[in-house]
């Protein structure tokens, strides 16, 4: 099981190093421009090599990540503080546009996932340039939002985020969607809209400080990191172990409520062949609401593209 992460920033090395602990792959290529840095990192990984199951990880460019299943690819602008995901898009487009031909040339049987932002934009672009199927080129979407919507509400709740069950769905972004309506905690729904005023408003908060979270930590500590590596590598793991988990990805769809050939996360199956199926989802009216104007947010930016 071979992996290749293109992009040795924060991002990217948090993933090589949960992938590396977790035992996700056999083998692992890192990909940076700078490769005496790159060097650097990897030499460190290989040092702790001992306290873990062995992983072989390479320093290299993309010819070494031939015959790869998977590529990961975090290379890309980073975002600054007062800076939207959407901020980033042509830019990291540009890249996109010398990197993904690169990326199928050496790999062209691989699973595309993109963690680079604005994920859902960046997901749809390398989709374009690759001529890969849908299937085969996704991004890691609201996975990470999903996990902090967890994560807050069970402080609130006092549970295991892991007996939750709630996601954030719609744009990796400022118009993502908390899907109220089905969450629950082992099947007891939660149910939001019947909540108490107060309750709700705590609610609310909690999506908020959600919806925000990325912002507050590059304002303190200038980028995020450890999450996301998590995050990206519970997706991998469900590619390569062929788990068919349902995870909030972001997807490439033909029709959203309406909005045309747009990509954004609902929950999807994804297994060894990547996304074998998107889940049909019973929104409430409002709910649809918001899917629809995410949808057409992330569309708008799409149109303006120069690919």
């Amino acid at each position: 099981m071979k992996g290749v992460i293109v992009g040795a920033g924060q991002v990217g090395l948090a993933c090589a190093y949960a992938l590396m602990i977790q035992n996700v792959l056999d083998e692992l290529v890192l990909v940076d421009i700078n490769q005496e840095k790159l060097i650097g990192e990897v030499m460190d990984l290989e040092q702790g090599m001992s306290f873990v199951e062995p992983t072989a990880i390479k320093a290299g460019t993309m010819a070494d990540a031939t015959g790869a299943d998977v590529v990961v690819i975090t290379a890309g602008a980073p975002q600054k503080e007062g800076e939207t995901r959407l901020d980033l898009v042509q830019k990291n487009v540009e890249i996109f546009k010398k990197l993904i031909p690169d990326i199928v040339t050496h790999c062209p049987q691989a699973i595309l996932l993109v963690v680079a932002n604005p994920v859902d934009v960046l997901t749809y672009a390398a989709w374009k340039l690759s001529g890969l199927p849908k299937s085969r080129v996704f991004g890691s979407g609201t996975v990470l939002d999903t996990g902090r919507f967890r994560y807050l509400l069970s402080r609130r709740l006092d549970v295991d985020p892991r007996s939750l069950h709630a996601y954030i769905i719609g744009e990796h972004g400022d118009s993502e969607v908390p899907f109220w309506s089905h969450a629950n905690v082992c099947g007891t729904p939660i149910y939001y809209d019947g909540m108490p005023a107060d309750e709700r408003a705590a609610m609310d908060d909690i999506f908020q400080q959600t919806k925000n979270a990325a912002y507050e930590i590059i304002r303190r500590k200038g980028y995020t990191n450890y999450a996301v590596g998590l995050a990206v590598t519970q997706i991998v793991q469900s590619i390569m172990r062929d788990q068919n988990r349902v995870m909030t990805v972001s997807c490439i769809a033909d029709e959203i409520f309406g909005v045309q050939d747009v990509c954004l996360s609902v929950p999807a199956v994804v297994g060894r062949m990547g996304i074998s199926r998107r889940l049909n989802l019973t929104l409430s009216t409002h709910e649809e609401g918001l899917l629809r104007h995410s949808a057409q947010t992330l569309r708008d930016v799409i149109d303006h593209i120069r690919f």
